[in-house]
C-alpha cells in the first residue's frame, strides 16, 4: 500500500499506536501526518506529528527514550496504523513505561499473563539504561557466575518449600526463581522469543501418532525423545 492511499483526516492526520513488540503492551497513542509516516518507514524509528508544536518528533531524540519499529500494520480502513517496537527506557513523559498507567474502572479481575513479558522488559530496559541501587545492575555487573549461583539458590529453596508442602513460599521461591532466570537470559542474550520457538518446536515434533489424535507429547517426553 502506498502512503498516499491512506486516510488522513481533514489535518492531514492518521492516528498512530505503539505497541511493545515483547509484552504486546500498549505504549502509546499519537499522530502521523505522510511526512512522519514516511519518516519512519523510511528511518526505522517512529517518528510523529506534534499538533501543538506543528512538527515532526522523532520520539526519544531528545530523552534517548528511542521506539525502535519492527513491525507496522494498518486497519481496515486505513485511517490508524499500529506499530511492534523496542521500547528503550519510559514511553510516557511522566516517566511511566506506557501512557495507559490510569486505570477508569476494572470490571473483573483478569490474571495479567503478559507480567513476564514486562518483567523481561524492566530487566533489558535495566541492562540498556543502568540505575543506581538496582539489584539488576548488581547481577548483571557481576556477571555469569553470580546470577548462576543465585539461580542455584533459588531453584535449591524452591525444592525445598515444595517438598514440605508450603504452597505461599513455593510461590514466592517460584518467583524469586523465575526472575533469576529471566537476569541470566538477559545476561547471556536469550530472549522469550527464543524460549518460546523451542518449545514450539518441541510440540511441533511431539506431535506424534504414538501419543493419540490429537494428543502433543509433553515437554518430558520431548526431552526424552532428544536425548
Amino acid at each position: 500500500m502506498d502512503i498516499k492511499d491512506f486516510k488522513f483526516d481533514d489535518k492531514g492526520l492518521v492516528c498512530a499506536i505503539a505497541q511493545d513488540v515483547k509484552t504486546g503492551e500498549v505504549l502509546m497513542q499519537a499522530y502521523m501526518n505522510a511526512e512522519a509516516l514516511q519518516a519512519t518507514l523510511d528511518s526505522g524509528y517512529a517518528t510523529y506529528f506534534s499538533r501543538s508544536r506543528g512538527c515532526l518528533w522523532k520520539k526519544g531524540e531528545t530523552s534517548g527514550h528511542l521506539q525502535k519499529v519492527v513491525r507496522i500494520d494498518y486497519d481496515c480502513d486505513a485511517d490508524c496504523v499500529l506499530m511492534q517496537v523496542e521500547q528503550t527506557g519510559a514511553a510516557c513523559h511522566t516517566g511511566n513505561r506506557s501512557c495507559f498507567y490510569r486505570n477508569l474502572k476494572t470490571f473483573a479481575h483478569v490474571p495479567d499473563y503478559k507480567a513476564i513479558f514486562a518483567e523481561m522488559a524492566a530487566i533489558d530496559d535495566r541492562k540498556a539504561c543502568p540505575a543506581e541501587g538496582s539489584y539488576t545492575n548488581y547481577l548483571l555487573d557481576r556477571g555469569t557466575e553470580k546470577i548462576c549461583k543465585k539461580v542455584g539458590e533459588e531453584a535449591t529453596e524452591t525444592v525445598i518449600a515444595a517438598c514440605t508442602d508450603k504452597r505461599g513460599e513455593m510461590v514466592g521461591e517460584l518467583c524469586d526463581l523465575l526472575y533469576h532466570c529471566l537476569v541470566l537470559m538477559a545476561d547471556k542474550d536469550v530472549t522469550l522469543s527464543d524460549i518460546f520457538a523451542e518449545l514450539e518446536r518441541r510440540r511441533g515434533k511431539a506431535a506424534n501418532p504414538k501419543y493419540g489424535k490429537g494428543n502433543i507429547a509433553t515437554n518430558t517426553d520431548m526431552i526424552k525423545n532428544n536425548k
